[in-house]
């Protein structure tokens, strides 16, 4: 059983096809991204797959879904209307076809084209950050959520420009016999990329999204960790990046162990709610479950990594495997999220002005049950699969076969978000992805407060 607070306010949404075009586009980037991937792992590909691979996955499957679900809930948490539907959706096109433009300048190796790809990435992604921006600003006083969301919209300011000054780097050397070198910019854009911009949102939302989905509380030793987390996390993480840009150990070291600190923090008060759940164990709760132990085991690895080489190529990502942060934390947040998020706000929109005229479904039987045991089983065998190969140096045949399994789960998730809104929602497949740039004053679907929406999502 899950169910949603009074004060979250449906009226505020965005229409439904803004969002979930989000999640569409992302979902198509997160099976190419474990295509690529597998071929990466067998050396099927000339240029740099590894980079391509990356990309597709945070900046693309990542990032966009980050995108969709801040255009959908900044609205609805922070009682404030969407600044503008048009930017929205200029937003997801501009990244989507430059992160996926320089996904493939990577893998075929033409870098020559890599910056004008990333120039269409750091427009759409300036364009998500102002469009947010000036909707979250009206919302105060912010809450923990709200105040996460503003500090990752400030790194997802910061970090495309990094990331657009290494891509003209490939045509234009113009860094070298800089005191800013190529390694130390990218040691520094990756930081605030992963643990600024990605990891930060995803904290915000897991404050609301735990504790609203198993109907909890935070209390006692749940206040203290929160606190420190609010303020040595983002510390943190400008201290680890601004050490690593200055090629410091000390300095970078410091930053590490105070991320690393609250990350496991945090991971406490995960688990904490899941194990004084009020509600039914559901596909959600069964990722944040993943979600809790890869945090923890990922931040103690990498504290100590940290705490040796803060600077070493290796601890970038920490001192595990990167797929345990990629896709044991990162990963099952998301997929977790959206096993509920896509089905509500087809649900909001498609049965919900039905309520007291006659007997509609509710959101956790929009999705097939089976698919999602399956899919979660595929990718949590290949998650532990890319873990395990990597930690052990399993050889590179290991490695394709759990990417190719995790690959198979990630497509068996996609299918199933797209019969909920193929079989659901009020639009088609089609109607969601090709539409023109919506007016600003434009609605969908139901206007008015949903009356039973509480007791619909139980």
């Amino acid at each position: 059983m899950s169910a949603i607070p009074g004060e979250v306010d449906t009226d505020r949404q965005p229409p439904m096809t803004v969002p979930l075009r989000h999640f569409l586009v992302g979902l198509a980037l997160l099976v190419a991204g474990g295509a690529m991937g597998v071929l990466d792992a067998v050396g099927a590909l000339p240029g740099l797959s590894a980079l391509a691979h990356v990309h597709l996955l945070l900046a693309g499957w990542v990032c966009v879904t980050i995108m969709g679900a801040m255009t959908q809930f900044v609205p609805v948490w922070s009682n404030a209307p969407l600044h503008s539907q048009r930017l929205a959706t200029a937003q997801l096109w501009l990244v989507a076809a430059g992160v996926g433009g320089m996904a493939a300048t990577f893998a075929t190796g033409t870098l020559g084209w890599v910056h004008a790809f990333g120039g269409l990435a750091l427009l759409g992604f300036w364009t998500f950050v102002y469009n947010l921006g000036r909707t979250l600003l009206p919302a105060r006083p912010w809450d923990v959520t709200e105040r996460h969301f503003a500090l990752a919209l400030g790194f997802f300011a910061v970090v495309p420009p990094m990331g657009f000054a290494l891509a003209m780097n490939y045509a234009v050397p113009f860094l070298a016999g800089t005191p800013v070198s190529p390694p130390r910019l990218t040691a520094a854009h990756a930081t605030l990329a992963v643990f600024g911009a990605v990891l930060t949102t995803v904290l915000g939302a897991l404050y609301q999204l735990a504790t609203m989905f198993t109907q909890t509380e935070l209390h006692g030793v749940d206040r203290h960790l929160r606190r420190f987390e609010e303020v040595g996390y983002p510390v943190g993480v400008l201290v680890l990046a601004g050490g690593r840009l200055l090629g410091s150990a000390p300095v970078a070291r410091v930053g590490g162990l105070l991320v690393a600190a609250a990350l496991l923090g945090f991971a406490a008060v995960l688990a904490r709610r899941l194990v004084e759940t009020q509600v039914e164990w559901t596909p959600m709760l069964s990722r944040y479950a993943v979600v809790a132990a890869a945090m923890a085991a990922w931040a103690l690895l990498a504290a100590r990594a940290w705490f040796v080489d803060p600077l070493a190529p290796t601890a970038r990502f920490g001192g595990g495997p990167p797929h345990l942060l990629v896709f044991g934390v990162v990963g099952f947040v998301v997929l977790g999220t959206l096993y509920h998020v896509v089905p509500f706000i087809v649900w909001v929109h498609r049965y919900s002005d039905l309520l007291g005229y006659e007997q509609v479904p509710m959101i956790d039987d929009l999705y097939d049950d089976r698919v999602a045991a399956a899919d979660f089983a595929c990718i949590l065998a290949g998650a532990t699969g890319l873990v395990l190969a990597d930690a052990l140096g399993l050889p590179s045949a290991v490695t394709a076969g759990a990417g190719a399994l995790a690959t198979v789960g990630f497509a068996l998730f996609a299918g199933n978000m797209l019969l909920v809104v193929r079989e659901h929602s009020p639009h088609s497949l089609r109607g969601v992805l090709v539409t023109r740039l919506a007016g600003d004053g434009a609605t969908e679907g139901p206007t008015d407060d949903v009356p039973g929406a509480e007791d619909a999502v139980r």
